[in-house]
C-alpha cells in the first residue's frame, strides 16, 4: 500500500499471538512500522489459534518488519526484558507502544482466589505501567511518543459480579492512563485508552462466550484497530483520553481499512 505514515517508527505491542494485538501488529507494520511483537505464545498454543511465529508470518507477507518476544507479563522479572530487548532487535528506541495483553479472568468477587486476582492486576495494570515507564524516558528525549492501553467497558460500575476485577482492573488502567498523561502533557507524548463500543469476536472472546453475542453487540477487529492506529498517530494535544473505538472512528471522520492498510467500502451507522 502506498501509505506509509509509520515509517521510521518502531513500535512494541504486547498480546500480538492473536486477536487485536496481532492485527494492531499488522496494520503497523502495514503502514511501515518496525513492530516488536509481544506475548507468551511463540508456538502454537494448546486450546486457542493464534502464535507469534503466525502474526510474524502474516506481517512479512505484507513486506513488514517484526520481531518476536516471548515473555510472561505477569512475571516481573520476565517483562522487565521487554523493552530493553525490542530497542536491542529494533535498533532504536520505542515510539509507540499499545498495551493490549489482558487477563480476562471471570468469577464471583467472594469467591475470587488471590492467585487470579494477582495474575489479574500483574498483567493489566502493573504490565502495563512498567512498560509506559520503560519506554518514556527516550520518548521524553525525543519529545514524541505514544502510549495506548486498551481497556474495557467493564471498567464502569455495573452489578455484573463476574467481571467486578477485571473491570477494577481496568478502571485502575484508565486513572493511571490519565494520571501520566497529566504528568507528560506538553512534552509531546500523547498517552490515552481505547475500549471497544461493542464485543470484538477475537479468539480468546470466543473461547469464552461461543456465538452467544448478538450480531447488533459485535464490531470488528477492523474497527478496533482503526481506533487503536488513530490514537498512534494524534497530534500532541489529543491526550489524556479514554476513548470508545466507533465513537473516535466517527469523531475524527475516518475511513475504515483492512489490516493490510487498504480501504474497506464497509460502513457503520
Amino acid at each position: 500500500m502506498s501509505n506509509k505514515r509509520f515509517a521510521g517508527r518502531r513500535a512494541l505491542v504486547t498480546g500480538a499471538s492473536r486477536g487485536i494485538g496481532a492485527a494492531t501488529a499488522q496494520r503497523l507494520a502495514a503502514e511501515g512500522a518496525s513492530v516488536a511483537m509481544v506475548a507468551r505464545t511463540l508456538d502454537e498454543h494448546d486450546h486457542l489459534a493464534g502464535s507469534l511465529h503466525a502474526t510474524a508470518e502474516r506481517v512479512a507477507a505484507l513486506g513488514g518488519r517484526s520481531v518476536m518476544i516471548g515473555a510472561n507479563l505477569a512475571d516481573a522479572d520476565d517483562r522487565a526484558r521487554i523493552v530493553p530487548t525490542a530497542v536491542e532487535q529494533l535498533g532504536g528506541s520505542i515510539d509507540i507502544l499499545v498495551n493490549n495483553a489482558a487477563a480476562a479472568m471471570y468469577a464471583p468477587v467472594a469467591a475470587f482466589a488471590l492467585k487470579r486476582r494477582r495474575v489479574t492486576f500483574e498483567v493489566n495494570v502493573h504490565a502495563p505501567l512498567d512498560l509506559a515507564q520503560m519506554v518514556l524516558p527516550a520518548m521524553l528525549e525525543r519529545g514524541e511518543g505514544w502510549i495506548i492501553n486498551v481497556s474495557s467497558a467493564t471498567a464502569r460500575p455495573t452489578p455484573n459480579s463476574t467481571m467486578a476485577v477485571y473491570g477494577a482492573s481496568k478502571a485502575a488502567l484508565n486513572r493511571l492512563t490519565l494520571g501520566l498523561a497529566a504528568e507528560v502533557m506538553g512534552t509531546g507524548v500523547r498517552v490515552n485508552t481505547v475500549e471497544p463500543r461493542a464485543a470484538v469476536m477475537s479468539e480468546g472472546v470466543v473461547a469464552l462466550v461461543g456465538d452467544s453475542v448478538r450480531a447488533d453487540r459485535i464490531e470488528s477487529i477492523e474497527e478496533m484497530v482503526e481506533a487503536i492506529v488513530a490514537l498512534a498517530d494524534c497530534p500532541p494535544d489529543f491526550t489524556g483520553r479514554t476513548c470508545i473505538s466507533l465513537d473516535l472512528i466517527a469523531e475524527l471522520g475516518l475511513a475504515l481499512h483492512a489490516l493490510d492498510g487498504t480501504p474497506l467500502v464497509t460502513a457503520r451507522e
